[in-house]
């Protein structure tokens, strides 16, 4: 920025005081002419000379300019502060340039002057409030500092901050030396079953590691899951156990469940198509019961939950309220099952307000028997499903013939095999005794990974731990319309019969 060089107007134009009233409040001392002259002669070949204060001029400014010595307030500044343009000029060896910046320079140095004094007075005002704006200020140049300083020092890679978390617990069940027991207790399977199960989700768990940390190996992803749906316990007991987040330990859960679900269900929950495989069931329930064509022992269970926040009325359980006094929600689960309580067809995630007969029309299993597919096979049932052409249902009339009764009592042998399927399912993985911490949306995903984990463990002939069964109970509502089929009626009069005249009936209804 220029400072303009034009000069200050003479006193004899503009004869107002105005401007002079700011060296009124100065007391000058009286000097005379030569004194005022000897201060203003400009010093040869010696630096500028400093600032004087204005009490140190011996002069009385008043009596100066009314002698017309001064014409002007650029006269008057120059002599004040030391600077005389008019004389010696070639003896300072000065040229015109330099002569106006000295002029510029001192009328600048005198506007300071006046500011400075105008400051003085303004921060006298504002005195007590400036402890609290200048540690405001002081912080705010100290974060400017640190900031260019860091910009002015090279990037360097910045880490990523992870929480230090303890995996000892794992690591420990992890290891070659660890009890096979022990492992059995907590995982609900032997390590050669846990190894399968790695191996067989290995390609679709699989993370790559990044540059900020390592991918979670797949045997501690797959720990994370069958732990959480062995124990039921909750997320952050999980992240205590094997050294992970809260929320890294439920996503991982939902991960390997829907893995187990997508890779896993089509090989180990399969309907037996074939007349081989479907064969070899009839005869084994056969062998158990004595009752032909049976290809299949249905239940239905209940898996309690949180009060979901939308369609309450449609998940409040009323036959578990009525009997625990507690309001109860849950979802049900409905399986089929083989005589070695394999679950070949299952149907999950239906509210828990639905009886057993409106769960079989949303099932699959209904919709493959009315293209026909199980001709000439029965699935045997509680007095909860209805009579049909294929399902097969106890007598629920009362006064109850002995050959009736012959027949209810073997049609509870088969229902046994499926409740004892459902009951070591729930003893194993503990997670659908209690209500569970997964949204309602996720929620079938994780229960096709118990009924699947559930068959791996029955085809590979894992004892379930005594200390672990329970008495499993599910109220058994008759439906409306018991009988579908007249031609069902029949047939189950024949089977009845045929059950006692080949001394197939029991006698403990007696």
């Amino acid at each position: 920025m220029e400072i303009s060089s034009f000069l200050f107007p003479n006193q004899e134009d503009y004869p107002s005081p105005n401007f002079f009233s700011f060296f009124q409040d100065f007391d000058f001392p009286a000097t005379t002419d030569t004194t005022v002259a000897a201060a203003a002669a400009p010093v040869a070949a010696e630096p500028l000379p400093k600032k004087r204060r204005v009490d140190d001029f011996d002069f009385d400014l008043e009596q100066v300019v009314e002698q017309g010595s001064l014409k002007s307030v650029e006269d008057i500044l120059n002599k004040i502060l030391g600077f005389d343009k008019e004389e010696d000029k070639t003896e300072l060896k000065l040229d015109w340039s330099s002569q106006e910046q000295f002029t510029n320079q001192s009328v600048f140095n005198f506007s300071n002057q006046q500011s400075g004094l105008i400051m003085n007075e303004i921060n006298e005002k504002v005195k007590p409030m400036a402890g609290t704006n200048n540690k405001r200020s002081r912080q705010n140049s100290a974060e400017f500092i640190s900031t260019s300083e860091e910009e002015s020092q090279p990037q360097q890679q910045r880490r990523l901050w992870v929480k230090d978390r303890s995996k000892a617990w794992w690591e420990q069940c992890n290891s070659p030396d660890f009890p096979e027991e022990e492992f059995k207790m907590a995982f609900r399977m032997s390590r050669a079953t846990f190894d399968m199960i790695c191996e067989e989700l290995e390609s679709v768990v699989t993370k790559k590691d990044t540059m900020l940390r390592q991918a979670i190996p797949v045997r501690q992803r797959v720990a994370v899951c069958i732990w959480r749906l062995a124990t039921g316990e909750p997320l952050r007991e999980v992240s205590k156990r094997f050294g992970l987040g809260i929320s890294t330990c439920h996503k991982l859960v939902l991960e390997v469940c829907t893995a187990i679900k997508g890779v896993l269900m089509p090989k180990f929950v399969q309907w037996p198509n074939d007349d081989y495989k479907m064969n070899e069931i009839k005869h084994e329930f056969q062998m158990l019961s004595g009752m032909p064509n049976v290809g299949g022992s249905i239940y239905t269970t209940h898996v309690p939950i949180i009060a979901p926040k939308v369609s309450v009325a449609a998940y409040f359980n009323k036959r578990h309220t009525e009997r625990n006094q507690k309001t109860s929600y849950s979802v049900t689960v409905q399986g089929v099952v083989d005589p070695k309580g394999v679950f070949t067809d299952v149907c999950i995630g239906w509210p828990g307000s639905m009886s057993d007969d409106k769960v079989l029309e949303k099932s699959a299993l209904y919709q493959r028997a009315n293209r026909g597919q199980l001709k000439d096979t029965w699935v045997v049932g509680n007095s909860g499903y209805p009579l049909m052409d294929w399902v097969l249902a106890p007598y629920t009339r009362q006064n109850l013939t002995w050959t009736q009764h012959a027949f209810n009592e073997k049609v509870g042998e088969i229902q046994k095999v499926a409740k004892e399927a459902f009951m070591r399912m729930k003893a194993r993985w503990s997670c659908l005794r209690k209500r569970t911490e997964v949204k309602l949306q996720d929620l079938p995903v994780v229960l096709g990974a118990c009924c699947v984990l559930h068959n791996i463990c029955e085809m590979r002939g894992e004892q379930l731990n005594p200390e672990l069964r329970f008495d499993l109970f599910d109220d058994e509502m008759v439906p409306e319309n018991i009988v579908r089929s007249m031609n069902a009626v029949q047939a189950r009069d024949q089977i009845a019969h045929q059950l006692l005249h080949q001394n197939h009936a029991g006698t403990n209804f007696l």
